[in-house]
């Protein structure tokens, strides 16, 4: 089992625009193989900071998700203009 911790900032202002978006993306991602859970979480202090959690059977299947046509078509990052800076992207993997 493995976590990804994706953490993003947003422009000011396009808070509903990602979040929207991510909704999109859980709707694409709850059929995606190895897929186990994924949640968005808002900070209180910084309400332009998120941080999706998205646990996985394999870390591979998170890999050929992102990198999916799937995923491709639900982020509109980049053409909305969203993202204040590149997402950082933290692994968590289980030690049993």
């Amino acid at each position: 089992m493995v976590t990804i911790g994706m953490n993003y900032r947003v422009k000011e202002g396009k808070e509903a625009v990602f979040e929207r978006s991510f909704n999109a993306v859980l709707d694409a991602i709850r059929s995606a193989p190895g897929h186990v859970h994924s949640s968005l979480y808002k900070d209180t202090a910084e309400s332009t900071s998120y941080l999706i959690l998205s646990e996985w059977n394999e870390k591979d299947k998170f890999d050929a998700f992102i990198k999916s046509d799937s995923f491709a078509r639900v982020t509109n990052w980049g053409k909305e203009q969203i993202l204040s800076e590149r997402p950082k992207h933290q692994v968590y993997e289980s030690q049993t």
